[in-house]
């Protein structure tokens, strides 16, 4: 093994974000010289849970490793218990039952989709190589599937949000950035690339309505700072945000916003200190407010007062704008 080039990737997977588990799991890999793996790795998402699959490959000509990209994928589902996991139950060789195991809901409806004849897609527990607890989620009979739970239904029939992320010497989108891409918020980068080689900065969103390009990757929007207007500080000026009154608390909930977070701030709502979610809005040159269970909130209702009044004066503008217009046009 290569100590240069195991020590250059470690570095690659911090900047990413990848935590130390993942790190150790693919210097194991490279001490056993595989030529070709990947590596899991899991956290939770808004309503389910994000999983990511990043791929390492041996160059042909050295010991050199590489890795250019990781998988993210966006489910529904509920969090696995410890020690859980997806199986799938299919009938083997003189009675004795296969099982396959899987981490990831997606992979494990994939594959039970494929099985032929009987087959059983299950959550459940090994112990001592053993199936100590199991819950059905879907049956096959007869190459059909005569059966999903009601629970599972959701997960099973909705087609789960993924995206392939390039990477190149640890420059890219972490994997924080990229699981909060897919949860449908935008992120800020300060190390973009344009043709001509110049670094710039822009928040970056997923575009979700456009068909996926050739590499079935969704297209993303970007809005480039500071050219399109959206100033995070500025716009979190404009809000009575507790947090902003501390120098070390602001500047790690701007970071947080930046990498696409929704962190809880504290603000007024009816004269009463409430906790509010909080997310970047780049495109609309604002912030959405929401609740602790996800209801949105009016943006308006936390505004400071200076704020409040130059709202109103713009919109009495337009108002005003808008009336002389049709003025004329009669």
């Amino acid at each position: 093994m290569n100590k240069n080039n195991l020590d250059d990737l470690k570095d690659e997977l911090k900047e990413l974000r990848f935590p130390k588990k993942v790190i150790e799991e693919m210097e194991k890999n490279m001490e056993k010289n595989v030529p070709e793996f990947r590596l899991r790795h899991q956290q939770p998402g808004d309503k389910g849970q994000v999983d990511m699959v990043l791929h390492f490959k041996q160059s042909g000509q050295s010991d050199y490793y590489y890795f250019n990209k990781y998988n993210v994928t966006l489910n529904n589902a509920k969090p696995l218990a410890e020690g859980h996991q997806y199986l799938v139950i299919s009938p083997g060789e003189k009675d004795k039952a296969m099982m396959r195991k899987f981490d990831s809901p997606h992979e494990a409806i994939a594959y039970f989709k494929e099985q032929k004849g009987s087959s059983e897609l299950a959550v459940g527990k090994i112990d001592k190589k053993e199936l100590a607890f199991k819950t059905t989620l879907a049956t096959m009979e007869k190459d059909k599937i005569n059966f999903v739970s009601k629970d599972f239904n959701k997960v099973f029939y909705t087609p789960a949000v993924s995206q392939t992320v390039y990477v190149e010497k640890g420059q890219g989108f972490t994997a924080e950035q990229s699981a909060n891409m897919l949860q449908s918020r935008a992120v800020h980068r300060d190390n973009l690339l344009n043709l001509g080689g110049q670094t710039y900065k822009a928040w970056i969103e997923l575009d979700f309505k456009s068909p996926k390009d050739r590499f079935n990757n969704y297209k993303t929007k970007q809005y480039h700072d500071p050219s399109y207007g959206f100033d995070l500080q500025k716009t979190l000026d404009k809000y009575q945000i507790k947090e902003l009154a501390d120098p070390a608390k602001r500047e790690k909930l701007e970071e947080s916003m930046r990498n696409g977070n929704s962190p809880s701030v504290t603000t007024v709502k009816n004269g009463e200190e409430v906790k509010m979610k909080v997310v970047a809005a780049p495109r609309y040159g604002e912030l959405n407010f929401y609740a602790e269970n996800g209801r949105p909130e009016k943006r308006e209702q936390f505004m400071t007062p200076k704020a409040h009044q130059e709202l109103l004066a713009k919109q009495s503008g337009k108002e005003k704008v808008l009336e002389e217009g049709v003025g004329i046009g009669r």
